[in-house]
């Protein structure tokens, strides 16, 4: 086996990437982040309208199950991944997920009660299940080692401005509603205004465009060089590398993966090698990474934006303008995680990301717990949003994508991401719970004291991975 001390000497021989090519297939495999992103936060700023014309009570079970009923889809989508890809590939289930992503934003603006636009949101979920898991681990397993963290990224950046699109066209779509109009009328007016009757239509329907440009182009994209060696197929996957690198290159890089997988192993996927005692060590690192992603609390910001605004004193057309602040700094601070992933390293963010999460958060819940209002709180919300941005939100997929043994990568990566989709369906389902029965100062107290603890698990157990191959990565992890 090549050591990570040759590999690096091969690797200081600096090849030439293609890197047309490279920004080419990660940036069409990462648009499923794009639409992962636009299709999680649309319902944010359509829930104030949707939420009258189904006539959904506030604060009710009702209410969350519209909020999370796509995670339902992305727990399925999740969870059948991992097989589904080892199996068939990381490209066609890419393309599966780009179908679901169309079919649901049609279905989803055409929705004629409770229960179909619920199915049209867990349709889009599988697609976000699948985009979630295999967008990141694709572009993993195409990136050279130098540069995998920046690529890796970019799939969290098109998340982010589709997040931000999402917002946006919100924004654009949403007619103003009066703010001089009685309380006790507000819900009636939007109900029968134009928001209420086809505005939120048109938030969901927009997703139709970059959700079919998404599926024809990925007919378009190689399928993943590593997958392709597990099914024995070496000569295809040769191939592509060297359009990668080079012809050295692809021949370095097939005896590495090669050496990760034993005779036995090649076109077998195995349940059971998750169990192993050196294997399963990794995977609950995974799987705790990607459930601390979420229950840090801030995703709970783009979920319930409106309950979280209008506590800090903030009216229903001032929530969409704010919402769309948070979308800015969101790709702002995304594009720091991008500049410093390859430089500052992976563990040094997430700790950042976790004891500044908890800091902020400590802040937060102390200005509700006091009723304050106004700009500073908006400040507060901005500052969490942005240390998350640079930290926990890319910098958890890059990891998740990069840990992982070839040989178990597609069943491991699902075991995490069905994990991150189920503590992402809790957190959204238990939010209104939450913040009826501990207020939202106790709610935001309570997700700072799990970023403390999430911060000292990663500084335990979390080891650098920048700069090193995949199969480096995994000889000093597995052994």
């Amino acid at each position: 086996m090549a050591t990570p001390e040759q590999s690096s000497v091969i690797r200081g021989k600096t090849p030439q990437y293609n890197m047309v090519l490279l920004w080419a297939v990660c940036l069409v495999a990462a648009m499923g982040g794009f639409l992962f992103g636009y299709d999680w936060v649309v319902i944010g700023g359509a829930k104030p309208f949707y939420e009258p014309y189904f006539n959904i009570p506030a604060k009710t079970f009702w209410q969350g199950w519209a909020q999370s009923s796509a995670l339902v889809g992305c727990l399925i989508g999740a969870a059948i991944s991992g097989a589904m890809s080892d199996r068939l590939g990381r490209r066609r289930l890419l393309i599966a997920a780009g179908f679901l992503f169309t079919l649901s934003a049609i279905w989803t603006a055409l929705a004629w009660d409770y229960t179909s636009f619920n199915l049209a949101r867990i349709t889009g979920g599988i697609g976000i299940g699948l985009a979630s898991n295999l967008s990141p681990m694709y572009i993993a397993e195409i990136a050279p080692a130098e540069i995998r963290g920046i690529f890796v990224s970019i799939n969290q950046l098109t998340i982010v401005i589709g997040i931000l699109a999402a917002q946006i066209t919100n924004l654009l779509i949403a007619q103003p509603v009066p703010q001089d109009i009685p309380s006790d009328q507000v819900l009636e007016f939007i109900r029968q205004s134009w928001n209420g009757q086809f505005g939120w239509r048109w938030m969901f329907g927009a997703e139709t465009i970059p959700a079919l440009g998404f599926f024809v182009l990925m007919f378009f994209v190689p399928e993943s060089p590593r997958w392709l060696v597990k099914w024995g197929r070496d000569s295809l996957a040769e191939r592509i590398l060297a359009r990668v690198g080079g012809a050295e290159y692809a021949r370095q890089a097939i005896s590495e993966i090669r050496q990760t997988l034993s005779a036995e192993e090649i076109a077998r996927v195995r349940v059971s090698d998750i169990f192993e005692r050196r294997l399963l060590r990794v995977v609950a690192l995974g799987v705790f990474l990607a459930v601390f992603q979420q229950w840090c609390g801030i995703n709970v910001i783009f979920n319930y934006a409106q309950d979280v605004f209008q506590a800090a004193g903030y009216a229903v057309s001032e929530v969409l303008v704010n919402i769309v602040f948070t979308g800015i700094v969101n790709l702002v601070f995304t594009f720091v995680a991008i500049f410093t992933v390859d430089r500052w390293g992976r563990r040094i963010l997430m700790l950042l990301g976790a004891s500044g999460l908890a800091v902020i958060f400590g802040l937060l819940g102390a200005g509700y717990y006091v009723q304050s209002t106004g700009w500073h709180m908006l400040i507060l919300v901005l500052a969490a949003i942005g240390c998350y941005a640079m930290s926990l939100a890319p910098i958890t997929w890059v990891v998740i994508s990069e840990i992982f043994p070839n040989r178990i990568r597609g069943l491991a990566m699902s075991v995490a991401v069905l994990s991150l989709w189920a503590a992402c369906t809790a957190l959204t389902l238990t939010f209104p719970i939450l913040n009826r029965n501990l207020g939202p100062h106790g709610t935001f107290w309570l997700y700072a004291g799990i970023c403390v603890v999430g911060f000292l698990v990663i500084l335990a157990t979390l080891p650098e991975t920048k700069g090193k191959t995949l199969e480096e990565i995994e000889h000093e992890l597995v052994g």
